[in-house]
């Protein structure tokens, strides 16, 4: 039993020293053991086995991941350096818009939240009163309808959301989130499927084409009011 006691006593005494060493260290030391960078293996093909990848998260807070170095392990050739990473999908925008029934039901947030989450950029956001000129403008394509004077009064009775969204596919894309014209027959999970029971209370307006989009993004938003940005998780929705 005493050979024990003396056992851990000693056992005790040693961990203690260790602790005060390690707390005697230079703070600096103790930092530089814990860099920001790591470094991912992956198998890129024939011949490519270990190959490395070293970049640094704080980085991706620019137009892409920085690369800091790449090559092969374990003889270290091919190796680039602080080179940057460009999208490798060309972007397209659309004009979308919140009308005033969805602006006056409180759908704003939900809306906007979608295009979020599906990971488009938002490059311009206004609470807009239309003016009539310009609801008949952005509908010429119909005038000749009967139900133009009814959907021209519908859009300036009330403030719409405008938006601009820019991503690749976009266009598209964004015509699959918001649904089909008539509620009625739109997926359910789509803006119109989930809010809206009649054509001419649908919610949402999307651009049909990019050429469409870019019209109608020069019809509602003034020279200066887009904001050319670049989203910080652009790396994480893209590959690049």
């Amino acid at each position: 039993m005493a050979a024990m006691v003396v056992v851990a006593s000693t056992a005790a005494t040693g961990l203690v020293g260790a602790l005060r060493c390690e707390a005697q260290r230079p703070r600096q030391q103790q930092q530089q053991q814990q860099p920001s960078q790591f470094a991912l293996r992956a198998s890129a093909g024939a011949g490519a086995s270990g190959q490395s990848l070293r970049w640094d998260s704080s980085s991706l807070a620019g137009s892409g991941a920085r690369l800091l170095s790449y090559g092969r392990r374990p003889n270290g050739q091919q190796r680039i350096s602080s080179s940057r990473l460009t999208v490798n999908a060309a972007s397209e925008r659309s004009y979308i818009m919140i009308k005033p029934d969805g602006v006056q039901r409180g759908l704003v947030g939900d809306i906007i939240s979608r295009f979020e989450r599906k990971g488009f950029a938002l490059k311009g956001l206004k609470l807009f009163q239309t003016p009539q000129d310009l609801a008949e403008e952005h509908y010429s394509e119909l005038k000749e309808r009967p139900f133009f004077p009814a959907l021209v009064k519908y859009i300036v009775s009330g403030p719409v959301v405008c938006m601009v969204w820019e991503g690749p596919g976009v266009v598209a894309s964004a015509r699959k989130l918001i649904g089909a014209t008539n509620p009625l027959n739109a997926e359910p999970g789509t803006i119109r499927g989930d809010f809206a029971i009649v054509s001419g209370r649908n919610v949402v307006h999307g651009s049909d084409s990019p050429a469409n989009g870019e019209r109608e993004i020069a019809l509602w938003f003034k020279e200066g009011e887009l904001v050319d940005w670049e989203p910080t998780v652009l790396p994480w929705v893209l590959e690049l």
